[in-house]
């Protein structure tokens, strides 16, 4: 497993800093005992009811780009309180990222109140896709109605010697990924507009994306 340490203390204040060292300190050891391998360590020196902090931000980034699989915190608060600490443990369950916490000496154990809401949630996000996508295909079969057609949408011409290229609209996939569609979620979309396109297709393009942006950011 490869983990990311994340840190956090509710104040700037100098002695605070003490505060994040040790976290990090203790953190460290731990992931060592667990058989983690430690890739990056993010702290934040802000309110836990803050949901704009730079370390969370970057932590969140990181797991996107699946850089990690595992997070490790001294304990749940430290992500946040109250709305905010539960919109994060969302986003990282849809992330399939676990997480470790010195408080549970191991994988976080989550309150009946807790997994309620955020089961709660989930069938909420899972019926408003269910909602998008039908209005897309209602959208798409209307425009069919009038005449469109979406086959003209495939660029499919063959390469030499290969398969069919599938012209996947790049900037859709990035505008949709942001808002944080999975990449299921994507293809489905899309090929509801008439592209050719599958879930691997659309993670290959994105990745392609992600790294020719870091390379550009390195130069």
């Amino acid at each position: 497993m490869k983990g990311i340490v994340y840190c956090r203390v509710s104040t700037e204040k100098e002695e605070q800093a003490s505060s994040l060292k040790r976290q990090e300190r203790e953190l460290t050891a731990a992931a060592e005992q667990w058989g983690i391998t430690v890739v990056n360590v993010l702290s934040d020196q802000s309110s836990g009811y803050d949901t704009e902090r730079e370390g969370v931000l970057q932590t969140l980034d990181d797991f996107r780009e699946e850089k990690a699989d595992t997070l490790l915190i001294t304990d749940e608060t430290r992500l946040g309180r109250g709305n905010a600490r539960i919109a994060l443990i969302h986003q990282l369950r849809k992330m399939n990222v676990t997480i470790f916490t010195l408080q549970h000496s191991g994988e976080i154990a989550l309150s009946e109140a807790d997994t309620m809401v955020l089961d709660i949630v989930s069938v909420v996000e899972e019926y408003q896709r269910k909602l998008h996508n039908a209005k897309i295909k209602r959208g798409m079969q209307a425009a069919i109605e009038r005449g469109y057609q979406p086959g003209e949408n495939l660029k499919g011409s063959q390469t030499h010697g290969g398969r069919k290229k599938k012209d996947a609209p790049l900037e859709e996939i990035i505008r949709l990924r942001q808002r944080e569609w999975t990449f299921h979620d994507i293809a489905v979309a899309l090929r509801g507009q008439g592209y050719s396109l599958s879930k691997a297709t659309a993670h290959r393009r994105y990745q392609e994306y992600v790294n020719r942006t870091q390379s550009e950011q390195k130069t």
